[in-house]
């Protein structure tokens, strides 16, 4: 009785958090006529239709940000942002970004611009995943939004040009008019505030001004980082090589996954691996992790984590110095960029859902 009780206030929770403040009171779903997107009516899916959730709150009910609004590293360190809090970090050419897990648990989309491309960051608290990809659809621009579906607890998002469902975590359009494309992802990190702007200290922060009326002290669902056994929406299968809510790094390849623990990388670590036919680099510490997939001559360098106080990361035995992100800012690969593997981080339980039987990394 008092698991019921206690999942009916977290849906309410939940459904509160669909209220508007301000003048934006919601995602204006329309298209680029003016005109709602197109009503689905294909009753075919790539995943089981039975096994996709209402969510609750319904499409747009968790409204996204589509017009985001930045402020300084030094004002977000000082009004709303603590060391420990998790954020999103975003770099393409000069434009920095940060994206705090604390906004994103209350809108999970924001559709942004940076350095030119238009990108959407999209976080699932549910399955504590985030991603960047293209808005893009079809091949052309659009935003994206909340569907109010999940599968096996995970965000299910609808692009606002076709109206098409795109599962998260499958990395795939699975429903509608576009069903079966894969978003462009865009290289993302997801590490703690402290560890971003050491890296990149004239970051821009996604400011809590977003024109909504939300507590964002407040993380929305309880005791669900912590309660091992407590799941709003059951996935399926569920592994328990791992704790449920560990928060684990993943490598995803077509439909197998390698995962990596945190306490992999404690003290700073590079690994070499491989898996499922390819090479691997990755490299972090307890804060962050971030891999590559090595080609080519790259396979035959040595790395060494060499984080401290700066952009640089990681070195190699050439004299080469890499960001994060993988591209070389010294030596002589300066401007190279290593390419960018399927990865995300993780609870535990999600990764196993969505790739049954993960290889655990010894």
């Amino acid at each position: 009785m008092k698991t019921k009780i206690f999942y009916l206030f977290m849906m309410a929770l939940v459904v509160s958090a669909c209220g508007g403040g301000g003048d934006d009171t919601a995602p204006d779903p329309s298209n680029n006529n003016g005109n709602p997107p197109p009503t689905n009516t294909s009753p075919d899916w790539l995943i089981p239709r039975s096994e996709v959730k209402d969510g609750g709150p319904g499409k747009d009910g968790i409204p996204s940000l589509d017009s985001p609004k930045f402020v300084t590293a030094s004002d977000a360190g000082a009004s709303f942002l603590t060391d420990d809090e998790l954020v999103i970090g975003v770099v393409i050419g000069n434009d920095i970004k940060a994206y705090a897990h604390s906004i994103l648990n209350w809108h999970e989309v924001v559709n942004d611009e940076i350095n030119n491309n238009f990108i959407t960051v999209n976080y699932c608290p549910l399955t504590g995943t985030a991603f960047g990809w293209n808005s893009n659809a079809g091949g052309e621009k659009t935003t994206f939004g909340v569907s109010g579906l999940l599968y096996n607890a995970n965000l299910i998002l609808y692009d606002r040009k076709t109206g098409s469902n795109w599962a998260q975590l499958r990395l795939q359009c699975v429903n509608g008019t576009l069903k079966g494309d894969e978003p462009v992802l865009v290289n993302v990190v997801e590490t703690n505030w402290k560890t971003w702007r050491t890296l990149y200290p004239n970051t821009k922060v996604l400011t809590r001004e977003t024109g909504f009326a939300r507590n964002y002290n407040n993380y929305p669902y309880g005791d669900y980082k912590t309660n091992q056994n407590f799941f709003i929406f059951t996935p399926s299968p569920l592994n328990s090589a791992l704790p449920n809510k560990e928060r684990i790094y993943a490598i995803m390849d077509e439909n197998v996954a390698k995962v990596y623990q945190f306490q992999n990388f404690i003290g700073g670590k590079t690994i070499k691996d491989s898996f499922h036919g390819k090479d691997y680099l990755l490299v972090g510490n307890e804060n962050i992790i971030n891999s590559f997939e090595l080609t080519g001559s790259q396979t035959s360098l040595t790395f060494e984590f060499s984080f401290t106080n700066g952009e640089q990361f990681f070195n190699d035995n050439e004299g080469n110095k890499w960001s994060v992100f993988g591209k070389a800012l010294e030596g002589p690969r300066v401007g190279e960029v290593l390419k960018t593997s399927k990865s995300v981080v993780s609870f535990w339980f999600a990764i196993a859902a969505f790739y049954p039987n993960p290889v655990i990394y010894n």
